[in-house]
């Protein structure tokens, strides 16, 4: 029996082993942020701060965010245990109090099972734009073993939503907690997913234009226009987590 079980393991390590990190769906946290303690989270580092970092999140309250179109955050989104979270559905979407221009933007999320969301930048908040979406690109959150919106490529975790779907599959299972990168700067957004570059296209460009045609964002004249804007996530009626959240403008 010993012989059969490590045989097993042997051709189970053997098979990981042959595929290459664009294939790998990564399914462990690593064991520092399996370790973490909340005196750990939402800090930055010396290094971070001189390199112009700033907590978008203090782990204690929601300052520095309010509802969209609201003056301040709406009920179902509350700061729990070091985490940003939708507690209970329906209050709505939450941005910045502060817009940016040309960002480097760094979190963590985490999904509920059969769970959605997703984080937009440069949101604008117009008479004609009920919400974020209707201006502000999105990194997709989404729980892609579950979700329906799994069927479509462009709508799966780290997707520049309905646009670009990501280059690899390296999303963590549901109710576990992944690392996300975006940067938009100079004509580029870029989104990275546990340190992996999924999506990279230009912005604001005839090819940026053209994509946004085909899509279904081609229906509001104001989506993917603006160069500076909030920074949103989203009430998608599920289970969210959010924690770490630290901007550096560019």
């Amino acid at each position: 029996m010993r012989f059969w079980m490590a045989a097993a393991a042997t051709m189970a390590i053997a098979a990981l082993g042959g595929c290459s990190p664009a294939e790998r769906t990564v399914s462990e946290e690593t064991p520092a942020a399996a370790t973490q303690t909340i005196a750990d989270l939402n800090v930055l580092s010396g290094d971070e701060q001189a390199a112009g970092w700033r907590l978008l999140f203090n782990g204690q309250d929601l300052t520095g965010w309010r509802g969209y179109k609201k003056d301040a955050p709406p009920t179902g989104w509350v700061a729990q245990d070091g985490t940003l979270t939708l507690d209970a559905a329906g209050g709505g979407d939450i941005i910045t109090t502060e817009e940016f221009g040309a960002f480097e933007l760094a979190l963590d999320w985490k999904i509920a099972e059969g769970g959605n969301s997703g984080i937009m930048y440069f949101v604008q908040e117009l008479p004609d734009a009920p919400r974020p979406y209707f201006t502000g690109p999105e990194m997709q959150v989404l729980d892609d073993e579950r979700h329906p919106d799994r069927a479509d490529p462009s709508h799966r975790a780290g997707a520049l939503y309905d646009l670009v779907a990501p280059t690899a599959n390296v999303v963590k299972p549901a109710g576990t907690w992944n690392s996300a990168r975006i940067v938009a700067a100079n004509g580029r957004i870029e989104h990275w997913l546990n340190g992996v570059k999924i999506v990279e296209t230009s912005y604001g460009d005839e090819a940026w234009k053209a994509m946004v045609a085909g899509s279904k964002f081609k229906q509001w004249a104001d989506f993917g226009v603006a160069s500076s804007g909030h920074i949103a996530l989203q009430d998608h009626g599920d289970r969210v987590w959010y924690r770490n959240i630290k901007v550096r403008p560019l």
